[in-house]
């Protein structure tokens, strides 16, 4: 088990319940502003929940797509928001029914190297899900696919990916609690497909079967909410040995919030076509 998750105290934000108005370039901005609070000590590890209403989240590989507009002109018209983050992985579906978490650390004198922070957050999800047996690598077939897809059964319900900055680490992950996911990879595999339209490229973008993707609820066979996995998270948490503590932002914190979210701004004007 993850030494990681034996936090004495977990500082938790909830960003859950902000609605559809709640812009998914803040949470990347959030994440980098919080960060930079744990990695020079002047906040405790931190959790962060955050849901986004009906938003394609790109990777910067995916902003190279030889006809990125023709993709981004099909969701657009179908009304799903996008944008580019500014941590690793390929192209995510998030959207009402999927939990995204932030697990931030400081990166310490030993260092957090990248398997150990998706392992702790693997393992996180692991005891959150004691009815199943979650198994960690690639699902070939799946969006954003990498060596710690979380998956039940071969299908893929989770994705992880981590961000650095400052002597900070977030390791973050999505988690499909209800809906289809097969629907859910529909929509990337089309955005592919437009985007390369049939043009062989130099870097491998991935082939998207949609059966490969899944909900706990389609996994489970019975309904998960949202709600019903951060009661989970915070129990899972806590029987670690942690004590949580609701927070919200600092005022130091918020400055630099504003900061990060003006660069995501930026990157997105200059990175995605009009």
């Amino acid at each position: 088990m993850s030494e990681l998750l034996r936090q004495q105290t977990w500082r938790i934000i909830d960003h859950s319940s902000l609605g559809p108005s709640f812009d998914a370039k803040q949470s990347f901005a959030f994440d980098d502003a919080l960060c930079e609070s744990v990695g020079n000590g002047q906040s405790q590890p931190i959790v962060r929940l955050w849901v986004h209403h009906h938003t394609i989240v790109l990777g910067i590989q995916d902003t190279k797509l030889p006809h990125i507009d023709k993709g981004l002109a099909y969701l657009r018209e179908q009304g799903w928001h996008t944008i580019v983050r500014n941590s690793g992985g390929l192209a995510v579906v998030l959207d009402e029914g999927v939990l995204n978490v932030s697990l931030i650390f400081q990166d310490t004198k030993r260092g957090i190297d990248i398997d150990r922070g998706y392992e702790a957050m693997a393992t996180l999800i692991a005891r959150m899900l004691p009815e199943a047996r979650v198994q960690a690598g690639e699902v070939v077939g799946s969006y954003c696919p990498g060596s710690f897809d979380l998956s039940i059964d071969g299908k893929k319900f989770a994705g992880i990916s981590q961000r650095r900055i400052r002597g900070g680490v977030a390791v973050q992950v999505y988690i499909c609690a209800n809906g289809s996911g097969a629907e859910r990879a529909q929509w990337i595999r089309e955005f592919y497909e437009r985007s390369l339209a049939g043009e062989q490229t130099k870097f491998t973008y991935p082939t998207i079967v949609p059966h490969t993707m899944a909900s706990l609820s389609e996994l489970l066979g019975k309904q998960m909410t949202v709600s019903m996995l951060i009661i989970r998270l915070y129990e899972a948490l806590q029987s670690f040995g942690s004590t949580l503590a609701p927070s919200s932002l600092t005022q130091a914190e918020w400055e630099r919030y504003y900061m990060y979210f003006q660069r995501m701004i930026d990157r997105n004007e200059t990175m995605l076509p009009k």
